[in-house]
């Protein structure tokens, strides 16, 4: 079932964590923490939505890389229902779409309710202070890609941070499957 995300509440604080990533290594908040931003993707392997925009993804965060954006995902469904998108099949799909950034395993679910994630895709896109500035989408994807000339609005957003501190004040939720939480 499509879900949409809340409309960006400006200045709300990352909440820190502290998770495994697929590298082997355990990641903080303050690990992932960019000069100039920081971008908190909540996705999935297996959701129709993510795998739409997974070559897009990886475009965009490389170029938000290189403007100081640091960039983590995180997988927080329960793997037991949805052995699809168990670590080690994180790992496959990390290295299958060339991630040039960590992605984390969330298996208490603990951190996606502190940061009240509701889909995958879900996007967090914070200032150098880790002050909320963007909880929009990617672009005009849906299930399937958008149009190849659709507009980079998470890449548009975060540049946008990078260069001003503040996120675009008009905010297009993003839409995905809902978070898979344990029963």
């Amino acid at each position: 079932m499509a879900v949409e995300t809340p409309l960006c509440d400006f200045g709300w604080k990352a909440p820190d964590f502290r998770l495994p990533g697929t590298d082997g290594k355990l990641w903080s908040l303050a690990d992932i923490q960019g000069p100039n931003g920081t971008l908190i993707m909540f996705i999935c392997n297996h959701c129709p939505y993510v795998q739409a925009i997974v070559d897009r993804l990886v475009r965009d965060v490389a170029g938000l890389q290189g403007l100081g954006i640091g960039v983590a995902a995180i997988m927080s469904n329960d793997t037991a229902s949805y052995p699809e998108d168990s670590f080690d099949n994180m790992a496959l799909f990390a290295a299958r779409h060339g991630f040039t950034f960590p992605y984390l395993f969330d298996e208490t679910q603990e951190v996606a309710r502190a940061y009240d994630a509701v889909c995958t895709p879900d996007f967090f896109g914070f200032d150098a202070a880790l002050g909320l500035q963007y909880r929009g989408r990617l672009d005009a994807s849906k299930r399937e890609a958008g149009p190849a000339d659709a507009r980079r609005e998470l890449f548009d957003a975060m540049t946008q941070v990078a260069r001003t501190g503040r996120g675009p004040s008009e905010q297009v939720a993003s839409m995905g499957c809902s978070i898979k939480w344990k029963s």
